[in-house]
């Protein structure tokens, strides 16, 4: 889990244009084939979830 993937700006990706973008949501593909099984799919999820309870703790403290 220490491999993360970089942000477009540091790949040199750049956001494709509003044209270009409906040409791409035909290639995707149809279906995602993720192991839910798989302890690096569980890892992942926990720590997605641990980051979004933080924010959302953050921001409920801001408002109080």
């Amino acid at each position: 889990m220490s491999e993360r993937q970089a942000s477009g700006a540091m790949t040199g990706i750049s956001k494709p244009s509003a044209g270009q973008d409906e040409k791409n949501k035909n290639n995707l593909p149809q279906d995602f084939d993720i192991d839910m099984d798989n302890p690096e799919t569980e890892k992942a999820a926990v720590a997605i979830q641990s980051q979004f309870r933080r924010f959302q703790k953050k921001k409920q403290d801001v408002k109080s």
